[in-house]
């Protein structure tokens, strides 16, 4: 099978949509397929729409493709390109909308309309979630699949014991993981710590993708007094990001929205639970109140209850981090996602 790939950039795994990508790249040529990756430059939404006049991008799809993979990431680019007429079918893999995004009401109009236009020119749609499936069915019909981001990039061996153990620990550590834009909610999680009374410590990994948000979150920490608190790090090798994952008590990630939210499978694998967005995908893995808690976008005090909840229960904290370690050890394995989805391939290919 020859499949084509357009991204933004390269596939170097910086969040967890890239790394979906990345991997299904490699299952499928470790299948034995070819995979041509079309790269495009990445600069501002309004100007991607420019790239669908580029001679360079159609020379770049008239290729005999047996089927076409795009990132939805990529639709403003994509619009007018996808309309002339092509000999493959064209399968997007939409890890979410834009328009699902917290985001102005005329930000949003606009990311809905281009969004509508770019799914009625494709085939069929690729979906980490259930969340994100609905999203884009209501704005086009379209045949296509949920495949769940496969689990494998940690597979520690840990115990129930070793999680019970850790659970007593004081104090409560937590983990935030993620790129430091607005939507993945660090300014709200300080917020909510800042309002405990109980002893807690929390570790910031991540890009500093948005100077200004990371600016804004610091000015916090400083208004509320939490310097000794709060430890920010640059992005970890696997290594020791494993080690902190299997130090931590708890994933604190509250975004605004997350078409999945990889992060959270990750911790589960170390037997984390974790505050997750309750807007969005990440309820396809966590149960609230099970093997971990989904708050509301940007509600600092929903945040302080969960977390709060465990810093006064530890043997609840073990229940929850056990669960949340058999929910992993139930969830598909990356070889399970790219068999998933180059079956639903060749179904488009066939028809």
């Amino acid at each position: 099978m020859h499949v084509g790939l357009v991204v933004y950039g390269d596939l170097e795994p910086r969040s967890g949509g890239y790394r979906y990508d990345h991997e299904l790249v490699e299952g499928l040529r470790d299948r034995g397929d070819r995979v041509d990756v079309v790269s495009l430059p990445e600069t501002g939404y309004l100007r991607s729409l420019g790239h669908n006049l580029s001679p360079r991008l159609s020379r770049e799809l008239d290729q005999p493709f047996d089927v076409l993979l795009q990132d939805e990431l990529c639709h403003p680019s994509l619009i007018r390109a996808n309309r002339v007429d092509r000999k493959y079918p064209i399968v997007s893999i939409v890890h979410h909308l834009r328009s699902s995004e917290d985001r102005s009401r005329l930000d949003r109009r606009f990311a809905t309309a281009l969004e509508r236009r770019y799914l009625r020119s494709i085939d069929a749609v690729i979906c980490p979630s259930r969340a994100t499936q609905r999203a884009v069915s209501r704005l086009a019909s379209l045949p296509g699949i949920v495949a769940w981001p496969g689990r494998g990039r940690f597979d520690p061996s840990i115990s129930e014991t070793a999680i019970r153990e850790r659970a007593r620990r004081d104090p409560l550590e937590l983990l935030f993981v993620g790129n430091l834009v607005p939507r993945k909610g660090l300014d709200s999680l300080v917020r909510a710590l800042a309002s405990l009374e109980g002893e807690w410590r929390l570790t910031v990994v991540g890009s500093k993708t948005d100077a200004d948000h990371v600016a804004g979150v610091r000015e916090l920490i400083d208004e509320f007094g939490l310097d000794d608190r709060v430890r920010f790090t640059d992005w970890l090798d696997d290594d020791a990001l494993a080690e902190r994952f299997e130090r931590s008590h708890l994933l604190a990630v509250p975004s605004t929205h997350e078409g999945f939210g990889i992060v959270y499978l990750e911790g589960m694998a170390f037997g984390l639970p974790s505050i997750a967005a309750a807007a969005g995908g990440a309820a396809d893995l966590v149960s609230d109140g099970r093997n971990g808690f989904l708050v509301p976008p940007r509600d600092p005090a929903a945040i302080a209850r969960a977390t709060e909840t465990v810093i006064d229960d530890r043997a609840l904290l073990a229940e929850l981090g056990i669960a949340a370690r058999r929910r992993y050890e139930r969830h598909p394995t990356r070889d399970d996602t790219v068999g998933r989805i180059r079956a639903f391939l060749k179904t488009r290919i066939g028809g």
